[in-house]
């Protein structure tokens, strides 16, 4: 957000008699958004006045607002150089550093506005964004309030105190932050937007697929709104409607790499895999991660599979979805391996003395299963964001973000159990390695795989999930000295209302 003065002066005497009248005429326009004319007469000013604060400051604001985050910094830091003692400027300095991701240099732009300026609500907002981008969150809030005790109606503080309130695990305080927004401005798409978010991660599916209309409604050219609405619909299982909407936002976005992933997601999800590799390739064009496209293009078969996804890619990918995961797995998915695995493991848990390991334990939907059989409980993945929800389960002794088979390295354990993280492998030979290293004598591994029929030992998916062949699940447990206590064929799950097969293992470690 950025702003400017309403009464703009010379901010030092020119010769010129003409500058404030021409400072005055640009400012108009500007406010009234005709700024191509106030950029000609700002312009017109400098060739005046070369040193011209207000026309400096003014043309790097009219930078920001289209877009030119680079030029914006370059024109404000020269109005600075004249006149560093005006906090709006340092205000639209940090600004533009933000848009341009220099979050720290935003930072100290805003301290100095602040020091300026010391009751300063958009200073304080701007803060508070720069602060919860940094992960601040805590800071960032106190920024928002702050803000909001002198400016109480202060609409993107209020909506950006909800996001805040979301990311720290409290979203019915969230919820309230958009609906004061709201109240105070009820066509606030950011808001509606938001307060979506919030409810597809409470599960509340229903609610947030309106709201997300909402959001649209009062801002047809909102394209993260389309982006996030798309996005729900896909995960529900709509995926045309899904498509639609990534169409819509790319209209809006064509050059977002993100945008482009979406879209390329659900054409995936509707088998139009030609279309969903010139997507993906077109991502790759906006600057998006080459290891995740390399990963998308090798599911649909573009090019060879590796061995496992990129580590990076499965940690945001999980990140993502950490907020309202359990409620997709179990009413959209209609998950079952957490139960098939305790069925499995029936008459091998016992005592409460076992030292356990939930590798790649997400969410923590095993811990409590497992609690109980456990003397010590360690849930290990790669993504921090299912490990906050794992936390808030109050299960788990320990939780540790890692590789699954990096975290075995010089640990030993009575069990272990992979629930539904194996179809993130191919090559299970480095895991199962470090499975024989770490399993105790009499040990057992429990785990889940998806199935894949005929010869080979694994193939990546379309959904990029790998599958893997009994044959090849029998051999890796011989060549690491496990036994294969059972293997049986189940239903694990649903995928766009189909079952999906795979094997639920239990192997153990003789004496």
């Amino acid at each position: 957000m950025c702003c400017f003065s309403r009464n703009a002066q010379p901010a030092a005497m020119s010769s010129s008699p003409r500058i404030p009248q021409l400072l005055q005429q640009a400012v108009a326009l500007h406010q009234r958004g005709s700024q191509a004319q106030a950029e000609t007469l700002y312009g017109e000013v400098l060739r005046l006045d070369p040193a011209n604060f207000d026309a400096l400051h003014l043309l790097g604001v009219i930078a920001r607002q289209a877009g030119a985050a680079d030029d914006a910094i370059r024109l404000i830091g020269q109005a600075i150089a004249v006149d560093g003692g005006k906090a709006i400027a340092h205000c639209n300095l940090g600004a533009a550093l933000q848009d341009a991701r220099r979050h720290e240099e935003a930072l100290a732009s805003f301290n100095r506005a602040l020091a300026l300026q010391p009751r300063y609500p958009m200073a304080l907002a701007n803060r508070g964004n720069a602060l919860r981008r940094l992960g601040r969150l805590h800071e960032a809030l106190a920024d928002y309030d702050a803000a909001l005790a002198l400016q109480p109606a202060y609409v993107e503080a209020l909506c950006n105190r909800g996001l805040v309130l979301h990311q720290l695990g409290r979203p019915e305080q969230a919820l309230d932050s958009y609906g004061q927004a709201l109240s105070a401005a009820p066509g606030h798409s950011p808001s509606y937007a938001g307060a979506a978010v919030t409810l597809q991660s409470l599960g509340r599916y229903d609610e947030a697929v309106e709201t997300y209309r909402n959001a649209i409604e009062a801002d047809p050219d909102h394209a993260a709104a389309w982006s996030a609405y798309g996005t729900l619909l896909l995960r529900l299982g709509d995926s045309q409607h899904a498509l639609d909407c990534h169409q819509r936002a790319l209209a809006l976005k064509p050059g977002d790499a993100q945008v482009h992933l979406h879209y390329a997601n659900a054409l995936r999800a509707l088998n139009q895999h030609d279309a969903a590799i010139t997507a993906y390739r077109d991502a790759l064009a906006c600057g998006a991660d080459a290891d995740a496209v390399a990963f998308h293009l090798a599911a649909l078969g573009a090019q060879p599979a590796p061995a496992a996804p990129p580590a990076p890619y499965v940690a945001a990918l999980f990140d993502q979805y950490a907020d309202g995961f359990d409620q997709h797995l179990q009413q959209v998915l209609h998950y079952r391996v957490p139960g098939l695995l305790m069925d499995a493991l029936a008459g091998r848990l016992h005592g409460g003395l076992l030292d356990v390991i939930d590798l790649g334990c997400g969410t923590g939907l095993c811990g409590p299963l497992l609690r109980s059989h456990a003397r010590a409980l360690v849930g290990v993945d790669l993504s921090p964001q299912m490990l906050e929800q794992a936390l808030r389960r109050g299960v788990y002794d320990e939780l540790a973000c890692a590789d699954i088979a990096a975290a075995l390295q010089g640990r030993s354990a009575d069990v272990l159990v992979a629930a539904d993280v194996l179809v993130y492998l191919g090559d299970l030979q480095p895991l199962f390695r470090a499975v024989r290293k770490a399993l105790r004598a009499g040990g057992v591994f429990a785990y889940s795989v998806e199935a894949q029929q005929g010869e080979g030992d694994y193939v990546l998916r379309s959904s990029g999930r790998y599958a893997h062949t009994a044959r090849y699940l029998h051999a890796l447990a011989q060549a690491h000295g496990l036994t294969v206590d059972s293997l049986a064929m189940q239903t694990l799950r649903q995928d766009a209302g189909a079952d999906v097969a795979g094997y639920i293992t239990v192997l153990s470690r003789n004496p």
